[in-house]
């Protein structure tokens, strides 16, 4: 079935395309495909005006969840350069990939990276050996660490450049400017986190995103769920356990992030006695007038929520 589908989305997207050429002169910029917002908004700030950008998971979608329409698939096949993650945070990259013909190399920013492994959070009916395997050995959520993103930054300008060297100065000054603001953010997430009292630097939120963000800033970090929104519903013991871990360390509240159903978190509160958080952002920026519209906005907003909620 999933082959069909495929096939499907090819078809349509083939009959689609012989609809929508546009001019030459309409396409000088290089079409730059990004697999999700966080990423995409990196290589916006990069590639500036000289890209013709296309995220395929928008601002507020999970990108875990993603069903591709024939559109991404006409973007793929025309794009000059395509970036990803990698690491199985978009397992459904390469059958998109393969049926849109593109013969674009796919290119993934994490070389370089000191990865951590996906966490001990696999729940009943799926082992860690079994999340591991479906979802990559290693967590994805590389970016919550700002000086990932920082390698993250590099590797676009790099691949920038070597697919369009004619704007190669514009890439590497946008770059450059670039990093010298996330290196700014990354020492202001330092100390909007250092507010925190050291008996309460502990974050417990629904889905397993933070281990980068907790190695980076000296936060002790817990998941409810594994890395990906798809997985298994803890048990009821393991809910018992997560419960009066809460209790023990003495936290005010929890946190649940945008997108995803919090009743799990909601419930977990409720029998703790702790509060719940305002939303924290993870794998998606928010839309345009939300609080965290870009990477920058995001790490932001996430590190003064915690502090704000953790403080009290």
């Amino acid at each position: 079935m999933a082959r069909f589908k495929w096939v499907v989305l090819i078809l349509i997207s083939s009959i689609l395309m012989t609809s929508t050429r546009v001019p030459v002169s309409a396409q000088s910029k290089i079409k730059v495909v990004a697999t999700f917002s966080i990423l995409g908004d990196m290589v916006a700030q990069v590639g500036g005006d000289s890209v013709d950008l296309r995220v395929l998971v928008p601002a507020g979608s999970d990108p875990h969840t993603f069903e591709p329409a024939p559109a991404d698939s006409i973007a793929l096949s025309e794009a000059g350069l395509i970036l990803a993650l990698g690491l199985g945070f978009e397992p459904w990259l390469q059958d998109m990939v393969v049926a849109s013909g593109a013969g674009t190399k796919v290119v993934s920013v994490v070389e370089g990276i000191n990865l951590l492994p996906v966490g001990e959070h696999a729940h009943e009916g799926e082992t860690h050996e079994a999340e591991a395997e479906e979802h990559g050995e290693f967590d994805p959520h590389v970016w919550h660490n700002v000086q990932n993103a920082m390698i993250m930054v590099s590797h676009i300008r790099d691949a920038l450049i070597e697919a369009d060297p004619d704007h190669a100065a514009r890439y590497e000054a946008n770059a450059q400017e670039y990093l010298k603001t996330l290196e700014t953010l990354d020492a202001e997430v330092v100390e909007i986190l250092n507010t925190i009292p050291e008996n309460r630097r502990v974050l417990f939120t629904n889905h397993d995103v933070f281990q980068y963000f907790g190695a980076r800033y000296g936060i002790e970090v817990h998941g409810v769920l594994g890395v990906t929104t798809e997985a298994a519903d803890p048990s009821a013991a393991e809910l018992g356990e997560t419960i009066e871990a809460i209790r023990a360390s003495g936290v005010p509240a929890i946190f649940v992030e945008a997108q995803l159903n919090p009743q799990i978190i909601e419930l977990i509160a409720r029998e703790a006695g702790v509060e719940i958080a305002p939303d924290l952002y993870t794998d998606s920026l928010s839309d345009p007038d939300g609080d965290a519209s870009t990477y920058v906005d995001m790490m932001r907003y996430n590190a003064t929520t915690i502090a704000a909620a953790l403080s009290q």
